[in-house]
């Protein structure tokens, strides 16, 4: 709809500019809003207000010469000059409607565009060390990343999901003293347990399992414990692949799915993260002080130079951060997105600074990065009691296992990332139109079971035939729904676009709340075969819509509730 009000506002300055009455060198850049207040229309533009000084013309006389130059078309009814000189386009009840044809006709495949072009994305999530079990944070970011992925395959993008496992560097030994401790029947309050060791009765467990020379198959690690207490090495490998394995069954269980694992291991065995460091140096911005060696992150916006090497030989994590993003750079991701917790928030300054001293025409401001708040988990009106088995946070398993997959996605993608969010959790299990998710899904069921409830009458309804009387669609209320419906493709490339599927979620509780509204106020089922047909036609419309917006999401649409 906008292209098309775009399309007819330039073919009016076209002849403007044939008549003489605009001059030939403008450049007019067409900006198409939907109105806030129904009364001022459907759509607006500010062009008149934008070309004014060009033009050397009053905006509201500009507007008056726009409006009378605009072509004849069964889109607008009539156009109004409001303010300083807005156009406001009111379009015609036959364009509202056609977007129910349009949905059934495209159905899933509604809202998706090819803005993207096949270029190719990498949305790197979760990336949690594999030092403990997920924790709820750990859920928010997948949630975000995986519905990002979601959004960004479906406007175009070729999608590749990353995750990077920290296998290296002093939480790996921690936890591995910390698994030895426990072989040796240590516990955390011995005087002897490792200062930074890991308290969680997953240890327990762990230990356990490697003193039974358990089996462990994870995605890419195969690993059999030998019960040594003594080999620290063989705990290490043992520990991170079992962690590994149990990381990867909670996304399983929360539908999160990764094109690759990458591991910080391999950065170091590959000379990856040496060649970086000789690179810094040849470009002549490192130096050496008290005994370290620091790059000058100044020089490229940071707040202060940056450790990369320090006085005892081993590396700051932030060095093979920055030789891992350039491995992304190498592998052709000119678009990178780094979905991480908030208090990743310095990490973004150093990284960027560390890829331009490199000097290899990586763009500045390269990746991109979006940073989600800490979760709160509430029960009772107070905060929920901490997970024994994690010993100190709570855990995303636990959560799916209390409030469901459907829920916990819900709940954890429906904030922008930059909100502090709380996890209600008996709002989540509740079955009420104060509950979001419930308040949505229930409105895809409520249409198949009207679909049902249409057979059990004897009566039929085919897509095609209700197309001839969308006409009868002409109250307050499914005007409302059909001007909701057609915002779905515009909200979708928006969300693409600024990496917000939160938007997504914001758009389906509306949309669920125009058809509740409308289901109470009007019958479904009438015995007027047109009105029938008619109204049948936009509740399924309603019915794909939602169902294509939580998919992006990872929330099913049940049929039954």
């Amino acid at each position: 709809m906008k292209q098309e009000l775009t399309r007819l506002i330039q073919q009016a300055l076209d002849s403007l500019v044939e008549q003489g009455q605009l001059p030939a060198d403008i450049q007019p850049q067409v900006q198409i809003d939907r109105t806030r207040d129904k009364t001022h229309g459907d759509l607006a533009s500010n062009i008149a207000l934008t070309l004014a000084k060009a033009a050397k013309q009053a905006p509201r006389d500009l507007a008056t010469l726009i409006c009378a130059a605009l072509p004849q078309a069964d889109l607008v009814v009539r156009t109004e000059i409001a303010g300083p000189g807005f156009i406001n386009f009111f379009l015609s009840d036959s364009n509202n409607q056609a977007v129910v044809r349009r949905i059934l006709d495209e159905r899933e495949a509604f809202g998706r565009n090819n803005s993207g072009g096949g270029q190719k994305v990498q949305v790197e999530f979760v990336s949690a060390n594999p030092t403990g079990p997920l924790h709820v944070g750990h859920g928010r970011g997948a949630a975000v990343g995986d519905s990002l992925c979601r959004l960004l395959a479906a406007t175009g993008w070729d999608v590749s999901s990353e995750f990077y496992y920290n296998d290296a560097g002093a939480q790996i030994n921690n936890l591995a003293l910390s698994v030895q401790a426990r072989c040796r029947g240590l516990g955390p309050d011995d005087p002897a347990w490792p200062q930074d060791g890991y308290r969680g009765d997953y240890i327990t467990e762990l230990a356990q399992a490697y003193q039974r020379g358990e089996k462990i198959d994870a995605e890419d690690q195969h690993v059999t414990a030998c019960g040594d207490t003594d080999d620290v090495e063989a705990i290490r490998q043992f520990a991170v692949a079992y962690l590994r394995r149990e990381q990867d069954l909670d996304l399983k269980a929360f539908g999160v799915h990764f094109d690759v694992y990458f591991l910080e291991s391999s950065l170091y065995l590959s000379g990856a993260v040496e060649a970086t460091v000789q690179r810094l140096v040849e470009q002549g911005h490192t130096y050496q002080h008290e005994g370290a060696m620091w790059l000058r992150t100044t020089d490229f916006g940071d707040d202060k130079d940056r450790v990369m090497r320090k006085s005892d030989g081993g590396y700051t994590y932030f060095l093979p951060d920055v030789a891992y993003h350039q491995n992304k750079w190498q592998r052709g991701f000119q678009r990178v997105i780094n979905e991480q917790g908030a208090d990743h928030h310095s990490t973004v300054t150093r990284v960027r600074a560390g890829l331009q001293a490199l000097q290899q025409d990586i763009p500045q401001g390269w990746p991109d990065y979006v940073l989600h708040q800490m979760v709160t988990v509430m029960r009772d009106g107070e905060e929920a009691k901490l997970s024994k088995r994690a010993g100190s946070y709570h855990t995303l398993r636990d959560l799916i296992d209390e409030v469901g997959r459907d829920a916990t996605r819900y709940f954890l993608v429906a904030r922008a990332p930059s909100s502090q969010l709380t996890f209600d959790i008996d709002l989540a299990l509740s079955q009420s139109n104060d509950n979001p998710v419930y308040y949505i899904q229930y409105a895809h069921a409520r249409v198949c079971s009207i679909m049902r409830k249409l057979g059990e009458q004897g009566w039929s309804w085919e897509a095609q035939d209700a197309m001839q009387h969308l006409g009868e669609l002409g109250d307050e209320h499914e005007k409302a729904l059909l001007r909701r419906l057609d915002r779905y493709p515009e909200i979708v490339a928006n969300a693409a676009a600024n990496n917000e599927p939160h938007t997504i979620a914001t758009y389906l509780r509306e949309l669920a709340g125009d058809f509740h509204t409308w289901y109470n106020a009007s019958k479904m089922l009438v015995s007027e075969q047109p009105v029938r047909d008619a109204r049948l036609a936009l509740s399924q419309a309603v019915r794909q819509v939602i169902a294509n917006g939580l998919d992006l999401l990872g929330v099913s649409a049940p049929e039954v509730m």
